[in-house]
């Protein structure tokens, strides 16, 4: 009863930060009909500010610490977006009415990483005093791209059987196109199966990752946080990042918490179209995401004294979806899914789960559990 007690005053603590206060005043002005609008341009200059920060204290902190500390939370964060999208691919997918498709995109932008709800935890833990690894920012990257990597070959695989499935003897020996524009026009068409998977090896069933990495690597988001990571690790940035960027880091969060909540609001009627399981799915999914990825935490915590900060941290990331780099990169892998269920369960209902459930629900388990 205790640790209950414990757990659940840290939880409602939690629920008072100010971080949580900007995203839900973002909502309530939203459901109002206000037109108060932050130019794009500002929401993408606060993104830079907020993660080229956090790049920046990690930088540093791996500079001045023993790198083996971090392997073990890195190959986590790694087993964890892959992991994401094999949960999405065997749980949203098999949901009536939802193409699996669109499932493994969805998936895929749940394990990609959200910058803007790390920056937030980040700011939460120091909120309150709980200390954690400052290169734990540097994760992100870990879970991001092998998430993105995975879902698109997977979508890729997929589409390919798909495609192979309604290609019976019988339409092979007729000659007869399967579907409108399957085979291009002008081409000689395969008169076996064999000559047709044989042709189609070096195009549909081919999945190029280095492309998929390469994006992912030069989003704005993911490029703004590693810029801040070289600069730590090969300048000394001390006097800049102390002066600057700490001091602003607050302020500029909290509008950046706003621009989400109102963000989130605009993005239900998306979320509508697409039905009731990916609501279901993009609440659940950070908090069960979250709980594993806690879980793995506190076997770093116990084989390497991973901080309890560090293990909330790594929840938290594991319960986000990108919301800048993600889609762009989706788009182009897996043109044939419908950016309104991937995004719209991203930002209606996942960011905000993650955010004002997800952030106080480990950072209080952490404290609960170990002290922090």
């Amino acid at each position: 009863m205790d640790f209950l007690s414990d757990f659940f005053t840290k939880f409602g603590a939690q629920l008072q930060s100010p971080t949580l206060g900007f995203l839900i005043g973002g909502i309530v002005i939203a459901a109002f009909g206000s037109q108060l609008q932050i130019p794009d341009a500002i929401y993408k200059f606060i993104v830079f500010m907020l993660l080229i920060k956090v790049g920046l204290s990690g930088g540093i902190a791996i500079r001045n610490s023993n790198l083996t500390e971090m392997l073990l939370p890195a190959l986590f964060a790694v087993v964890m977006g892959i992991l994401i999208v094999f949960i999405g691919r065997y749980t949203l997918a098999k949901m009536p009415n939802v193409k699996t498709v669109d499932a493994i995109a969805t998936a895929g932008l749940f394990g990609a990483v959200s910058g803007s709800t790390l920056a937030a935890g980040i700011t939460v833990l120091e909120a309150q005093g709980i200390e954690y690894e400052a290169w734990a920012g540097a994760l992100y990257p870990f879970m991001d791209i092998p998430a993105l990597v995975t879902a698109i070959v997977v979508a890729s695989i997929h589409t390919s059987k798909k495609r192979d499935k309604y290609f019976s003897e019988e339409e092979y020996l007729s000659k007869q196109p399967v579907a409108a524009g399957e085979y291009p026009s002008g081409q000689e068409y395969p008169t076996t199966r064999q000559e047709y998977l044989s042709q189609q090896r070096g195009t549909a069933n081919k999945v190029e990752i280095w492309p998929i990495v390469q994006e992912s690597l030069q989003g704005s988001a993911l490029s703004a946080l590693l810029l801040g990571l070289a600069l730590g690790i090969l300048t000394r940035p001390e006097s800049v990042f102390e002066s600057f960027y700490e001091p602003l880091f607050r302020g500029l969060l909290s509008i950046l918490m706003l621009v989400m909540g109102m963000e989130a609001w605009s993005r239900i009627g998306e979320l509508r179209k697409v039905g009731q399981w990916y609501a279901i799915y993009a609440f659940f999914a950070p908090l069960l995401h979250g709980f594993i990825a806690f879980g793995l935490g506190m076997i770093a915590h116990y084989v390497t004294n991973f901080s309890a900060g560090g293990v909330a941290l790594l929840a938290i990331i594991a319960a986000s979806s990108s919301d800048i780099s993600g889609p762009p990169t989706l788009r182009a892998g897996i043109p044939s899914a419908n950016p309104s269920a991937y995004i719209g369960a991203s930002t209606a209902v996942g960011t905000p789960v993650a955010i004002a459930l997800g952030i106080p629900l480990y950072i209080g388990l952490a404290q609960a559990l170990m002290g922090g």
